[in-house]
C-alpha cells in the first residue's frame, strides 16, 4: 500500500449484547489496531449534561435522536480526507459526555460499531463493508444486564425497566429492519470463527488493493 491511501469503512450493526464490539475488537486484533481507525457510535451520545440524573435517566438511548450522528459523519469525512479527529468520551455511569477526547488518527481502515448505524441512511452510504452480528434475544438481554449491572453500575431493576420500555421496541423498530441492509450476518459475534475468518480475510484481501 502505498503512503496515500483512501480508506476502507467498515460497519458493524447488531441488537444491544449482539457481540458487535467482540467482532470489532477481533477484527482489531487480527487485522492490527495500527491499520484501524475505529469510532463507536455510542461514544457520539448527545450531551444532556444540562438536564438532572433522573432527567438524563428517562433518555430513550435507543432512538436515533439520542446520538450526534452527524458529527459521526463528519468525522469519517476528516478520517477519509487523512485528517485527525477528537472522539467524545461519554461517560454511562452518569449519562452525560465528559470534557475529554481521544485522538483518532487516519488509518487505512475506519471501524465504525453500534447499534442504530445501519438506521441511518446518510451513514449507511458511506461504509464500503456492512457487518450484521445476528444473535438470539435472550442472549442479547443477559449480556446487556450484566455488563449494565458491573459496567454501569445499572440495578436488576432498572436495566429490566429499560429493556422493556426502550431497548426492546427500538431494537423491532430501527435495528432489526436494518440488518436487510448487511453485505455480511454473523450468527453468534466473534464466537463464530469460521464468520470471522472470512471477514479478516476479506479486509486484509481490501487493504491489499487500497
Amino acid at each position: 500500500m502505498s503512503d496515500l491511501f483512501t480508506p476502507i469503512v467498515i460497519g458493524i450493526a447488531g441488537g444491544s449484547g449482539s457481540g458487535k464490539t467482540t467482532v470489532a475488537q477481533e477484527v482489531l486484533a487480527r487485522v492490527g489496531a495500527d491499520k484501524i481507525s475505529f469510532l463507536p457510535h455510542d461514544a457520539y451520545y448527545r450531551d444532556f449534561g444540562d438536564l438532572s440524573f433522573s432527567q438524563r435517566s428517562a433518555i430513550n438511548f435507543d432512538h436515533p435522536d439520542s446520538l450526534e450522528t452527524n458529527l459521526l459523519i463528519e468525522h469519517i469525512k476528516q478520517l477519509k480526507l487523512l485528517h485527525p479527529v477528537e472522539l467524545p468520551i461519554y461517560d454511562f455511569k452518569t449519562h452525560s459526555r465528559t470534557s475529554k477526547t481521544i485522538l483518532i488518527e487516519p488509518h487505512p481502515v475506519i471501524l465504525v460499531d453500534g447499534i442504530l448505524i445501519f438506521a441511518e441512511p446518510e451513514l449507511r452510504e458511506m461504509f464500503d463493508v456492512k457487518i450484521y452480528v445476528d444473535t438470539d434475544s435472550d442472549i442479547r438481554f443477559i449480556r446487556r444486564l450484566q455488563r449494565d449491572i458491573t459496567e454501569r453500575s445499572r440495578t436488576v431493576e432498572s436495566v429490566i425497566v429499560q429493556y422493556q420500555q426502550t431497548v426492546r421496541p427500538m431494537h423491532l423498530k430501527f435495528v432489526e429492519p436494518s440488518k436487510r441492509y448487511a453485505d455480511v450476518i454473523i450468527p453468534e459475534g466473534g464466537f463464530n470463527i469460521v464468520a470471522m475468518d472470512m471477514v479478516v480475510s476479506r479486509v486484509k484481501a481490501l487493504l491489499d488493493v487500497a
